[in-house]
């Protein structure tokens, strides 16, 4: 399956480059990343907070079968201009990774086509690269494939 979520990483650099185009309008491809239900739906985990302005907040919760916690996030939102920017920290709970700062950039290519990017900085180069080492592209791919079937489905009224 082709990954069409690009990831750069520069080497030297404790930053990663995420882009993707999705054949959404602009508008709806931030309210997947502003509307709580929406987020519920792609990313397949629980909303706790979702406080979309700045000096907001969020936090994500998903459970298994058994209702036992498998994974938890948070972070302080810095910037939020609809349909253009968020800017935000983003910390996985019980881990090793300290909070990192996620620039998220919004772009209309036509009425129908919009971009997502993403800069992650985080500490350290070291940390960025034990990110890589993780399933995160296929990982972020598939969630991006997700968003992009189910809020096609929102968007032709299914």
């Amino acid at each position: 399956m082709e990954r069409k979520t690009k990831i750069t990483a520069e080497e030297g650099k404790q930053y990663l480059d995420i882009s993707r185009e999705f054949d959404l309008p602009l508008e709806l491809l931030f309210k997947a990343y502003s509307e709580s239900a929406i987020v519920e739906q792609w990313m397949g985990t629980k909303v706790l907070k979702l406080s979309n302005e700045q000096h907001g907040g969020y936090q994500f919760e998903t459970t298994n079968a058994q209702g036992i916690l498998v994974f938890r996030a948070n972070g302080a939102i810095h910037d939020f201009v609809p349909n253009q920017k968020i800017t935000r920290t983003f910390e996985m709970e019980n881990t090793p990774f300290p909070v990192q700062l996620e620039y998220l950039e919004f772009e209309k290519i036509t009425e129908e086509k919009s971009r997502l990017r993403i800069r992650i900085v985080y500490k350290t180069i070291a940390h960025r690269d034990q990110v890589l080492q993780l399933p995160f592209a296929q990982g972020i791919n598939m969630a991006h494939n997700k968003l992009q079937d189910m809020v096609s489905k929102l968007n032709n009224g299914s």
